[in-house]
């Protein structure tokens, strides 16, 4: 396959071990990606400075080979990627933000506010009110943050599973404000909003496989990829994996990630792709005996409930 071959991708944000949700959605990723023909890439999502490491990115790509995921081309690391984001941004309709998370949980409790949405505290103010506010965070040694100045307040996309959905857009943050880092070199942090729809174009990809916890985020991505002139990618939100009692499953859960399953003396590597094929309907025992039998169309919408054996 050549770089110019469509692709799906897998992006996980190494910030610890991955457990068996992560390596369900990650294994989907490379059924889909390998059953339709395309390039299966891995990209590692460490914008998030403060809890990204080396380490748990090692950790995580040596998990997914070992289940017998493979990957073409290099992995890119986010933290490459500055010069990227800070071109796409230049391209778009910004504004300063100047709220503090405080600021905005008030906002957002005043009559006719829309919850969890920004309520556009600083989009219209006056280049005096702008320069006084930048004065006021420069004593408190922060920066403010920057937000896209949207034109539009929702945005349909159509995912494989859910179908055409609908989600609100607004004024949501291309890059991180508050106290800048010790090393200027770094910069603020950008939004995950932002670096993956650049990422996500730049690499080629077209079809996103991920969690359905994320399906309320794509409008928003499909939303910025469209105003910066890119394809919208085909969207596969498929369901994560609950605990007995029903709640997303997390590494709170006791021995959840593949490292901890594989202690148990006795099991080995195909034992956890045999549970994950069961989760999806299917008997295997490696990863490619899965793909010659899975046929994507036949993916339930519901979610996978672990009671904590394998």
């Amino acid at each position: 396959m050549d770089s110019l071959t469509p692709a799906g991708r897998y992006a996980p944000s190494p910030s610890g071990d991955l457990h068996l949700g992560n390596l369900r959605t990650a294994l989907l990723a490379w059924l889909y990606a390998r059953s339709s023909g395309r390039r299966f890439l891995v990209r590692v999502e460490d914008i998030d400075t403060q809890r990204s490491s080396e380490e748990s990115a090692q950790r995580q790509l040596e998990d997914l080979a070992a289940l017998g995921l493979d990957w073409d081309g290099e992995v890119i690391y986010q933290h490459d990627r500055y010069a990227a984001y800070e071109e796409a941004l230049a391209q778009l309709p910004t504004f300063e933000c100047y709220c503090s998370r405080k600021d905005i949980q008030e906002a957002s409790r005043a009559p006719h506010a829309i919850p969890g949405q920004y309520p556009g505290t600083c989009r219209a103010l006056s280049d005096d009110q702008r320069a006084a506010k930048r004065a006021e965070l420069a004593a408190q040694n922060r920066v403010p943050a920057i937000r896209l100045r949207a034109d539009a307040t929702t945005y349909t996309i159509h995912d494989a599973l859910a179908g055409e959905y609908t989600g609100e857009v607004d004024d949501f943050i291309l890059r991180r404000g508050g106290q800048p880092p010790a090393d200027p070199v770094q910069g603020m942090d950008w939004a995950y909003n932002l670096a993956v729809v650049v990422d996500d174009a730049f690499q080629g990809v077209d079809q996103i496989v991920r969690g359905d916890d994320l399906l309320s985020s794509a409008p928003r991505q499909a939303y910025l990829a469209h105003k910066l002139g890119y394809a919208v990618p085909e969207f596969v939100h498929v369901p994560l994996v609950l605990n007995a009692d029903g709640v997303r499953l997390s590494k709170r859960d006791g021995a959840v990630t593949l490292r901890q399953l594989l202690e148990e003396p006795g099991r080995g590597r195909g034992d956890v792709v045999k549970l994950l094929a069961r989760s999806l309907g299917y008997e295997a025992t490696s990863a490619a005996e899965l793909l010659e039998r899975f046929r994507p169309e036949s993916l339930t919408r519901e979610a996978f409930v672990w009671d904590g054996t394998v």
